[in-house]
Order: structure tokens, then C-alpha cells, then sequence
């Protein structure tokens, strides 16, 4: 009822404001003045509307006089004045009764006195006893408030140091933002030039080897060109001979014959003049050969950038720890003689290492570092933990296993050596004293096929 009635006296206010209302801003008005015409608008919404055209915005009528010569509508403005200290206290009565409605149950349209602590709501003596409330525990509503308010505070205690906690948390998050900015930069520049290293090598190797071979081309065409220039003077000579030859041969008379052919010769004989010269010639073909350049271009290259290249392949130097292992004399490979066992030489607990172990096609071996490796037994391959192992499906068995170890982010990966192809990575978990590289060998009869090390 309460609301029919606000909206009974919210019509009536409108219906009774229409007339005081602006029709440029569309509110009561404010500073109202009348125009020739009998118009009324706001004095500063017209002196607006007047400014772009001299019409009344309602008949179109020409207004020649200055607005601000106008007086001011003093009976409109205290009706407007009056009409807005109405809708005032109507939007209070409104708000006051939005109130008290709010202090009642929607439901039953009683006074909420409890609070159903199960819920989290407030509840009317009816709701506490129906059947969506049965069996929840209820409070009093100052009960309840008191509870909460308490709860409140000492939550606020909490939250302070939790708030702290998150700033420091939110503070170390933005470092690591900008750590992980500056690391990629530094990255980005260390892969850009490493990469631009092996452009300009590729491009030296490329031009000296293109000037090699425009050197061998030039040398080759030199002698060609010589021998051509020497068969064609031969074959020039031979023409003029066969030329004279023929002529000489028209005359019938013996001596002008014998004078024709004798002059210009210089008692050259005849058969000295008729000697073969084709058989003193002989085509130059010089072979324009580049080498292993001609069909293993891509591979001799990879080899000699690889002289370039940092790091460079070093020697791992291994030891011997056990009778039933047997060290090559380079310090690079392993033989197994009876039992299957493990070594372990080169310690690491910074920085980054890579080394390269060529299995072969040996059926056991483990490698990695103690504690985390990749196993193989002659049919699957396994990443062993102290505590975890996990089987792999790989596709191909890689001859040449690839280990690399990132002390700083404590990550061990593995890789097929021979294309690259990743394997697997795993966590090689907190460092707290220096780690060794493992590796481990299955003997068999006979056993000719060493296990390879290559450190980089």
C-alpha cells in the first residue's frame, strides 16, 4: 500500500511539473525568462539556443531582443522552486519506505529478527520454522551482528598482515617480470649475434669459395683460349695453302707452273709444307673441380664452422673405477667386461653443460646425472627418478643421446644428438652439493662396441 501510494503522488508531481518544465534541458527551470511570443525556457538554455539562430525553438519565431534584457519569470521560478522542494521530500518519503520495506521479509512480510547463521541470511520468525530452514541454527539479530562484527575485526588483523604478505608477493612478482623481460632481451641479443657469427662465416666461406672456383674458371678459359687461337691460326695457314694448292695447280705451262708455286714459298719442299698440323693439336679440356665441394658442400662446411663455433668439442676424460670397466686411451670411451655398472667423473653445480654419448646400438645403457637419468633396456625407453620412473614412447631409437644440464633452473634435458629432436626434460630438483655425470653400460660377449663421449 505504501508503494501505491509513492506512486500515486509521483504522478501527481509529474503531471503538475510539465508545465514548469524546460523544454531545451528538459528540468525544472532554472532562472526562468518569457519570450515576445510567450515561450519560457531557462535563461541560459536560450541565451544557447539564441546564440546559433534569432528563432524560438517552438513557433520559429524571430526573437531581435538580448536575452539578458529579459526579466526574470519571478511566478515560474518560485512554482519550479516549489515543484523541486516537492520532488525532494518525495524521493525521501520514497527512500524511507524503500526502507522500511527492506526491514521486512519479502516472503512473509515480517520483521527479520533472526539471522540463519547455516544460510548467512536474515529471516523472519515464519522462515525459521518452514522447511528451508529446518534444522539450520539461528541468532538473534544483535546476537548475530555482535558475532560478526568480532569476526570482522579480528579478520581485519589478519587481512593487514595477509595484505603485507601480498604487496611483498605482488612487489617479488614484478621483479621477476622485469627479470624475465631483461633475460629474453639478453637472449634475443646473445641468439641474434651468435647467429649472425655463423651468417658472416657462411658468407666469407661462400665467397671464398666462389673465388676459388672464378679463379680455377679463369685459369681453365686462359688455356682454352690459347689453344683456340693456336688452331685457328693452323686452320687459317691450311686454307691459304689449299687456296694456292689449287690455283697453282690451273696452270698447264711446266715452268710458269714450277715459278707459280715456288714463289712466296722460300724453297720450303712440298711434303714439309703438306705435314699434318691437326695431328700437332689437341683439345684442352682442363677439369674445373671444386672437390667434396661439388657434391658435399653443406657437410665440409658444417665441419670446418665447427672449428669456429663456441663452445668447441672437448675431451671428457673418464675414469676408471672398477675392474669391469675398461678406459679407452683418449679418455673418451668405455668398455663393460662383466657386470653392468655405473662411473661418474666431471662434477657440476653451476652454469650451463652439454655433453653427447654415442651408444650405438648397445641394448643397455643410462645416462644422465645420479639420481635423475634416461635408462634403456633393449625396448623402452625410461626417465628414472630416485623416487619416479617414467616409460617414454619414442619412435626411433637415437644412436647419439644428447644430455643438457641448466644448473640455474635446475632442468636436465635429453635429446636425439643426431637431428636434435628433443626427448624429454625433467627436473633435476635443488643442487645443494655438486653432481656428477652418469653413466652406465651392460656388459655382453663380445663387446666391441665402446660407449662415446663427447663434451661441448
Amino acid at each position: 500500500m505504501i508503494l501505491r501510494g509513492s506512486s500515486a503522488d509521483e504522478v501527481r508531481l509529474q503531471t503538475g511539473t510539465q508545465d514548469l518544465t524546460c523544454s531545451i534541458c528538459q528540468t525544472l527551470f532554472t532562472d526562468p525568462v518569457n519570450l515576445l511570443c510567450g515561450h519560457s525556457f531557462c535563461r541560459q538554455c536560450i541565451t544557447d539556443v539564441l546564440s546559433v539562430k534569432q528563432q524560438c525553438p517552438h513557433c520559429r519565431t524571430d526573437v531581435s531582443i538580448d536575452v539578458k534584457c529579459l526579466p526574470t519569470s519571478h511566478i515560474l521560478r518560485s512554482l519550479a522552486e516549489k515543484a523541486k522542494e516537492a520532488e525532494k521530500k518525495n524521493r525521501d518519503k520514497v527512500e524511507v519506505n524503500v526502507m522500511q520495506v527492506a526491514d521486512l521479509c519479502p516472503e512473509h512480510e515480517e520483521k527479520l529478527k533472526l539471522f540463519c547463521v547455516t544460510d548467512q541470511q536474515l529471516v523472519c520468525i515464519i522462515c525459521r520454522d518452514g522447511e528451508r530452514h529446518e534444522g539450520h541454527k539461528f541468532k538473534p539479530v544483535k546476537e548475530a551482528a555482535a558475532s560478526l562484527r568480532q569476526e570482522l575485526v579480528h579478520g581485519l588483523k589478519n587481512i593487514g598482515g595477509d595484505i603485507l604478505t601480498t604487496e611483498s608477493l605482488v612487489n617479488t612478482q614484478k621483479e621477476e617480470i622485469t627479470k624475465t623481460k631483461d633475460k629474453a632481451q639478453q637472449l634475443m641479443i646473445q641468439i641474434h649475434r651468435q647467429f649472425e657469427e655463423m651468417h658472416q662465416f657462411l658468407r666469407k666461406r661462400e665467397d671464398e669459395i666462389k673465388n676459388e672456383l672464378q679463379v680455377k674458371k679463369e685459369d681453365a678459359v686462359e688455356k682454352m683460349s690459347e689453344m683456340l687461337n693456336t688452331m685457328e691460326s693452323a686452320l687459317s695457314k691450311l686454307r691459304e695453302l689449299e687456296v694456292k694448292a689449287t690455283s697453282v695447280l690451273e696452270v698447264k705451262d711446266p715452268e710458269v707452273f714450277l715459278k707459280s708455286w715456288t714463289e712466296g714459298n722460300n724453297m720450303v719442299a712440298p711434303e714439309q709444307l703438306f705435314r699434318s698440323r691437326a695431328i700437332e693439336l689437341q683439345v684442352v679440356n682442363p677439369s674445373v673441380s671444386m672437390g667434396p665441394y661439388e657434391s658435399h658442400l653443406q657437410f665440409f662446411v658444417w665441419k670446418e664452422m665447427l672449428q669456429v663455433i663456441q663452445p668447441r668439442a672437448e675431451l671428457l676424460s673418464l675414469k676408471r673405477d672398477s675392474a669391469n670397466l675398461t678406459v679407452s686411451g683418449d679418455g673418451r670411451s668405455l668398455f663393460c667386461t662383466h657386470k653392468n655398472k655405473q662411473t661418474q667423473h666431471t662434477s657440476f653445480q653451476f652454469g650451463h653443460h652439454y655433453w653427447e654419448v654415442d651408444v650405438g646400438h648397445r641394448d643397455y645403457w643410462s645416462l644422465g646425472i645420479e639420481d635423475h637419468f634416461l635408462s634403456y633396456d633393449g625396448q623402452k625407453f625410461t626417465t628414472c627418478t630416485s623416487n619416479i620412473n617414467t616409460e617414454l614412447d619414442l619412435a626411433d631409437s637415437p644412436r647419439k643421446i644428447g644430455i643438457y644440464l641448466n644448473c640455474s633452473c635446475l632442468k636436465l634435458s635429453f635429446y636425439n644428438a643426431t637431428n636434435m629432436t628433443h626427448i624429454h626434460t625433467m627436473s633435476s630438483g635443488p643442487m645443494a652439493k655438486p653432481v656428477s655425470a652418469l653413466f652406465a653400460l651392460k656388459y655382453r660377449t663380445p663387446d666391441h662396441n665402446p660407449m662415446t663421449v663427447c663434451w661441448y
